[in-house]
């Protein structure tokens, strides 16, 4: 299957290093991220989880649960928590989904239906395009994907200003412009007409063109 943003997330039911889930009842009505991973002991996902792990309380603070995943069993996820937190000063501190018959990889669209039904034997090019970072709303459905190659690590403070913005939006009659921060001006959507923008944003707005109504950020 082709994840797109506006499906409802995948259901699966996995063991990870903290327990057995069901992915649906995990999420329980919360935001979350899940980042995955082409197999365990690689360099730069061991980067990358160990920074995951340090940036826990700003997702915590936005209500956001965070879920890793690799294609490798439990007990290599265990021994690999070492070394992340050897080189990052982190270890992770959240749940990390062992994958090993590749079922949520191939739910997910990480990998193709015909990839075979064991982690084993598997390089990480074999798993090359296990590198995806899925934002799920409350209502279950893809907020945002991006994929990574190998070679690039992933920009968790990107991850975390859009984050800032699906929630702003999915609260507001408003969108985020380019490079937009916490507290930096809007635009006005343009489903929302003049008449009705005006009881939402009785502070006004400066319309740049008449399609670019920019205000300040609801509740900045």
């Amino acid at each position: 299957m082709t994840l797109r943003i506006g499906d409802t997330v995948p259901d699966f039911e996995a063991e990870t290093t903290e327990g057995r889930i069901k992915f649906h009842d995990w999420i329980d009505g919360s935001w979350a991220v899940l980042f995955s991973h082409p197999k365990d002991f690689t360099p730069v996902c061991t980067t990358e989880l160990g920074t995951m792990a340090g940036l826990k309380p700003e997702f915590d603070k936005r209500g956001v649960k965070i879920i890793g995943l690799s294609v490798d069993p439990l007990d290599s996820h265990q021994r690999w928590s070492q070394d992340i937190a050897d080189v990052t000063g982190h270890a992770p501190n959240y749940p990390m989904i062992a994958d090993t018959d590749l079922n949520v990889a191939k739910r997910f669209g990480m990998l193709p239906a015909d990839a075979g039904e064991t982690a084993e034997g598997r390089t990480p090019v074999d798993n090359q395009t296990v590198r995806y970072v899925v934002a799920i709303g409350p209502d279950k459905k893809v907020k945002l994907i991006l994929t990574y190659p190998m070679s690039t690590g992933r920009n968790f403070a990107e991850i975390l200003r859009a984050i800032d913005s699906l929630q702003l939006t999915a609260e507001h009659s408003v969108a985020t412009p380019a490079d937009w921060q916490q507290g930096q001006d809007v635009i006005i959507a343009p489903s929302l007409s003049d008449e009705a923008a005006k009881q939402r944003f009785p502070q006004g707005w400066e319309a740049k063109k008449p399609y670019i109504r920019v205000t300040k950020q609801p509740g900045a």
